[in-house]
């Protein structure tokens, strides 16, 4: 069966979509790669379990590549592919809008904050 999309954001958002897609992005995009725990250390919010299966789809999809070494304890990396580094300017925008908007709530009174920006993911 043919997939068909009625505009190019929406196959964006079928690839990278969701709560914890374009996080796990972002920081592949600061990291040359990341071990499973790394991962759980940088995205507290998310379960072992969501952060598998996204991670496993992201990698069928061909965005991240998934390295393992053959050694004990088992260790595995995660790193984006030269397909996945093609989104680079799209996540960059995607962390420079979310921080104007938060600096506009913050403006409207709302109490929130961010720990860290893009900039300092960089540090």
């Amino acid at each position: 069966m043919q997939k068909t999309y009625n505009i190019g954001v929406e196959a964006t958002i079928d690839a990278i979509g969701g709560k914890w897609k374009p996080v796990i992005l972002c920081h592949l995009n600061h990291h040359e790669a990341i071990r499973t725990s790394e991962f759980r250390r940088l995205i507290p919010g998310i379960s072992q379990k969501m952060l598998t299966a996204h991670l496993r789809e992201l990698d069928e999809s061909g965005l991240i590549i998934r390295k393992s070494y053959n050694q004990v304890p088992p260790r595995v990396e995660y790193s984006l592919t030269e397909y996945g580094k093609k989104l680079e300017p799209v996540l960059s925008v995607l962390c420079s809008w979310g921080e104007l908007h938060i600096e506009k709530r913050i403006e409207d009174g709302e109490n929130i904050c961010l720990i860290k920006s893009d900039e300092e993911l960089l540090g």
